[in-house]
This record gives C-alpha cells, sequence and structure tokens, in this order.
C-alpha cells in the first residue's frame, strides 16, 4: 500500500489533447542499499528501507534500530520540482499552523532543507528526496464504516482546509487531471467506457457538472485544498476505527474552489443501502460545524460528487488500459465510483440540495 503517493502533474504529449498528468516512463529503479546510504548520509539516519507501491515515484518505509519510522520519497525523475516543493511547504505550513493535527511531518536533512535534489546512478536530471515521519494507524479503506468515524474526518477534513487557508505557492494553479474544477476535460476518456449504459450514465452527470456547476465555481471561495481524501489516504487508531490517525498523500494539492475539497472526499463516503448521500450527509455536517459552508456551495455538492465519480472511472479506466500491468492498483476505487453513480442516478438533484441543506441545517 502506498503511504505517499503523489499526484498527477505536467503534460505528456503521448496523452490525449487536453490531458496532464506526470509522464509514466519507468525511472530507475533505486535499491535499497542506496536508499540506505542515502539515509545514513543525508539525514543521520540508520534504519532499513522497504519498498512501498507506488504509482510513479519510489516510496520507501525507512525503520531505524531505535524503533522510529519514516518514509523517504524519491520523486519521479519528470516532476515538476517546483510542484513537489509546495507538497513540502504546504506539510511545514499546515504543521506550523495546527499543531494536532494528524499529518506527516516533514525531517530536514542533515544541511537543514526540508528537501533534497539529488543525482542518481545513470539519470541525467536530479531527483528530489523528502523524508516524513511514518503516521501509523489502520487504513480507513480496510476497516468498517461508522457514524462517527465519519464525523471525526469530516472534522479532520474541516482543520486542515482552515490551516491551508493562507497557504500560498507559486505552483499551486499548476496543471492537475484529478482537479475537479477542470472535469471537463475528461470527456473524451469516456470512449473507453466500453459499456454503452455506463458511458451513457457518466456523460449525463458531466452534462449536469457543465450546466449547474460549472459556471458558478469561479464565483466561489478557493484556496489551496487537499483534493484526494479518499480511504487509502486515510488511517484510523488501532484500537478505536472511530478516530482519524492520518491524513495522507499531499500529493494533489491544488488551488480550487473549497467546496471540491468536500466534494471530493464525499464522493467516498456514499451509503450502500437508502439513500447513497445519507452517510455523506454525516461527514458533509461535521465539516460544516466545524468550518461554516455557504449555501451555493451545499446545492452544488450534489453536482460535483457525481462529477468526481465520473472522473475517476473514466481516468482510472483510460490509465488501467494504458498499464494493464498496475491495473488493480488503478482500479481499486472503480466498483465503488460505479455502484455510486448508478445509485445517485435515482435521485433527483432538488431532493438532494434539500437533503444537504437539512444535513448543515439550511432548511
Amino acid at each position: 500500500m502506498s503511504r505517499d503517493a503523489q499526484g498527477r502533474t505536467s503534460m505528456d504529449a503521448d496523452h490525449p489533447a487536453g490531458i496532464g498528468e506526470m509522464p509514466t516512463s519507468a525511472a530507475r529503479a533505486v535499491p535499497a542499499a542506496e536508499v540506505e546510504a542515502l539515509a545514513r548520509h543525508h539525514y543521520g539516519l540508520n534504519a532499513t528501507a522497504h519498498p512501498l507501491s507506488s504509482e510513479r515515484d519510489q516510496n520507501f518505509h525507512l525503520r531505524c534500530a531505535d524503533g522510529r519510522e519514516y518514509v523517504l520519497k524519491i520523486t519521479h525523475p519528470a516532476e515538476d520540482r517546483l510542484v513537489s516543493n509546495m507538497q513540502t511547504q504546504a506539510l511545514l505550513h499546515v504543521a506550523a499552523v495546527d499543531p494536532e493535527l494528524p499529518i506527516q511531518h516533514v525531517v530536514r536533512a542533515r544541511n537543514g532543507e526540508p528537501d533534497l535534489s539529488l543525482s542518481f546512478p545513470g539519470e541525467a536530471p536530479t531527483r528530489v528526496v523528502r523524508v516524513v515521519t511514518y503516521a501509523q494507524g489502520e487504513p480507513l479503506h480496510k476497516v468498517r464504516r461508522t457514524p462517527a468515524q465519519r464525523r471525526d474526518l469530516g472534522r479532520g477534513l474541516a482543520r486542515l482546509g482552515l490551516a491551508l487557508r493562507d497557504f500560498s505557492h507559486p505552483a499551486a494553479s499548476h496543471d492537475l487531471l484529478w482537479d475537479l474544477k477542470q472535469a471537463s476535460r475528461v470527456r473524451e476518456l469516456l470512449v473507453h467506457i466500453q459499456d454503452s449504459e455506463k458511458r451513457t450514465l457518466a456523460t449525463r452527470f458531466l452534462d449536469a457538472f457543465e450546466r449547474n456547476a460549472l459556471p458558478l465555481l469561479p464565483k466561489l471561495r478557493a484556496q489551496v485544498i487537499h483534493n484526494d481524501l479518499n480511504p487509502h489516504n486515510v488511517l484510523v487508531q488501532p484500537d478505536d476505527h472511530d478516530r482519524v490517525s492520518g491524513i495522507l498523500d499531499f500529493g494533489d494539492l491544488v488551488h480550487a474552489p473549497l467546496i471540491c475539497d468536500v466534494a471530493v472526499a464525499a464522493a467516498y463516503q456514499l451509503s450502500e443501502e437508502g439513500s447513497p448521500l445519507d452517510a455523506a450527509t454525516e461527514f458533509i455536517a461535521a465539516y460544516h460545524a466545524a468550518s461554516p459552508l455557504e449555501r451555493i456551495e451545499v446545492d452544488l455538492l450534489f453536482d460535483l460528487i457525481a462529477t468526481r465519480l465520473v472522473m475517476i472511472v473514466a481516468i482510472s479506466g483510460w490509465r488501467a488500459s494504458q498499464h494493464p500491468e498496475n491495473r488493480t492498483y488503478l482500479l481499486r476505487n472503480n466498483p465503488a465510483a460505479w455502484s455510486g453513480l448508478e445509485r445517485m442516478a435515482a435521485l433527483s438533484r432538488s431532493e438532494a440540495q434539500a437533503s444537504l441543506r437539512r444535513a448543515c441545517s439550511m432548511e
């Protein structure tokens, strides 16, 4: 399981027009022994290194003899250095603003820098290296969901949004494939959905996004957001699954409407029985109680949640066709996304809006 996978940045000429993503050409695999030497030399850490799975970067779990644990990340050579620096600076900023928020903390190198640009054998470009603390806990996707857990997650994301409120960085408006405000770009990927009924369903919700939400997004308050609070990026306490112990992966940071952060997270909190929004409203209500949402934001949540689901099935389906060797990892969220879309299709937009307003005590 990846504990520090990075986001989709930059452009690749091999991708369909308008679709931006980190180039996927394989980089040289850095051996664990080389990572261990790097950790000793640059961080003063005598540790054993064990690789963690990731889409493009190389991540290693470092275990020191004294029991300390860290994650060492080596970015893909093609990653934009400014974007990587934004992720580092965001972690530092959040830790300073809200020290108790359960995020991974940056470990500075022996020279005092929070990240390093290092050369590796056989590669011309340097690669960014960062070490962060290893977050302890059980992955959210492996435990039973509960209302109390959803409420704690809502409060946690609200705190993170408040901590990032004043954060700025030159790379904040970078091109990101998973940027919800640019969801129209995935329309050309819908052709890769082989099932015609599913393709029609995805198209229907993308049409609704462009009709109902897209014209209003520029009018909403915006800031740098986490943008990827999915169950693989959340840890809970081993002895209390209702309490969040870790919010991971700042790789999809982007400047966007704040409500997009709520919608992305809520898309992974849909109910399997009853109304699909029943569970999501518990999460949303807790977020609203900690960081009040505006009525116009709440009224767009139905469209934005559905659009995130469309992005999941469109992007991951396309990428799985391009990289069949990583198919299982890429498609891990697809079954739930299709189920969510099919069940949300049974709701009217007005009914959904009314339900979400009630959850936020707006009616």
